[in-house]
């Protein structure tokens, strides 16, 4: 069987598509490496909403998908930006999903870690930002969750230099009750996080960066850092303090940061290991084993599909992610709280089945086959 898909020139071409997946095993947890999948919500596609709307979730498919990633041993961090935190999940969404996911991860046992940002705050002042933060960081904190300190949006407009991230940060963790995991995501992910740390100039920030780090060692696991520059996070991961982890967030240069070198590795936090969840998985076991030769042999050809899903604008990645779910079986429908599924365009779609159907990404490679086929008729192609 074949299907025509269309190229970015919108011309139709034949592929085949590939007839078994790969058939990732299951084991043992983790043992060298630390490794979140960051994980999308599955909206409810029967709910009477606007764009403008709270978000409706499935609350039984989001859930099964957690549990999904936890089979296969892969932690979740949760309500962050694969989540559409601030593109479509409102903060009353963000803490009915905290509370739902972290309840589930007891339950089965599953490592879970969640955001903490600002966005029940548009503005505000430094005092507000900070009361903002205090009620996520108790939301989670309750829920028996880790806490990642996310990049707020209400900090960056209203702070007037590093001096107000070093207070506010300190704040927090002077009250944190565990270690949190501090989130530093670049502009391209954001665009209203231009000049976080205090500085559009990156050494400069770095340096803030790590000053609030040095200040509170005992109360920073890590960092998760999503710059999309693979050597800045290597010198800040030699520059941390012994202890205290680096969990890449870079969807470009990831086999790489997490292999390591002689000084050193990143653990994980990665939005693209939603749709590489079994994949990675068993990449990251070879990686325990040694091998590390295996592991970039499994890992580094998904790097294309990860590069094709995060190309700019970056920050609608999350569409494609959903995309492969639905296309994998893990959600009945295409449909995204926001609208979101309208960011990305046919030609975008075509290409992310293709490369995740030629990685063998696909539990039920005609389901998808057919779902693909579904998609490009209200588009107008013809099969």
């Amino acid at each position: 069987m074949t299907i025509r898909l269309p190229d970015a020139q919108g011309a139709l071409r034949t592929y085949e598509p590939r007839q078994e997946p790969l058939a990732p095993h299951s084991g043992a947890p983790f043992s060298s490496r630390t490794v979140f999948s960051a994980a999308h919500v599955v909206a409810d596609p029967f709910a009477d909403v606007s764009p403008d709307s709270p978000a409706a979730v499935d609350w039984d498919a989001t859930l099964a998908f957690r549990r999904h990633l936890w089979a296969h041993g892969l932690g979740v961090a949760e309500a962050m930006d694969t989540a559409q935190r601030g593109m479509g999940l409102d903060w009353a969404g963000a803490a009915e999903l905290i509370r739902r996911s972290a309840a589930e991860a007891q339950a089965v046992g599953g490592r879970i870690a969640c955001g903490v940002g600002t966005d029940q705050l548009a503005a505000g002042s430094l005092a507000e930002v900070r009361a903002a933060y205090e009620e996520q960081l108790a939301v989670v904190e309750e829920s028996g969750a880790q806490a990642v300190l996310m990049a707020s949006r209400a900090l960056c407009a209203v702070a007037s230099g590093p001096e107000d991230y070093l207070e506010v940060y300190g704040h927090l963790l002077r009250q944190a009750a565990e270690p949190v995991i501090l989130h530093w995501l670049g502009p391209m992910f954001d665009p209203a996080l231009e000049g976080y740390w205090g500085s559009g100039d990156l050494d400069a920030a770095t340096d803030t960066f790590l000053e609030v780090i040095s200040a509170h060692p005992d109360k920073v696991d890590g960092i998760k850092v999503s710059l999309l520059d693979a050597q800045r996070e290597i010198d800040l991961r030699r520059r941390l303090p012994d202890g205290v982890r680096c969990y890449t967030g870079d969807d470009f240069n990831y086999p790489e940061l997490i292999a390591g070198d002689e000084q050193g590795f990143s653990h994980a936090l990665l939005g693209i290991f939603d749709p590489l969840g079994p994949l990675a998985a068993e990449a990251v076991r070879v990686l325990d084993t040694g091998d590390v030769a295996g592991f970039r042999e499994l890992l580094d050809p998904t790097v294309e599909l990860s590069r094709h899903l995060f190309q700019a604008p970056t920050r609608f990645y999350k569409t494609g992610v959903v995309f492969l779910a639905w296309l994998a079986g893990h959600q009945s429908h295409f449909t995204m709280v926001g609208g979101l599924q309208s960011a990305r365009s046919l030609p975008h779609f075509a290409r992310a089945y293709e490369l995740a159907d030629g990685l063998g990404l696909f539990p039920d490679p005609k389901l998808a086959e057919e779902r693909m086929k579904n998609l490009l008729s209200l588009y107008g192609v013809n099969q």
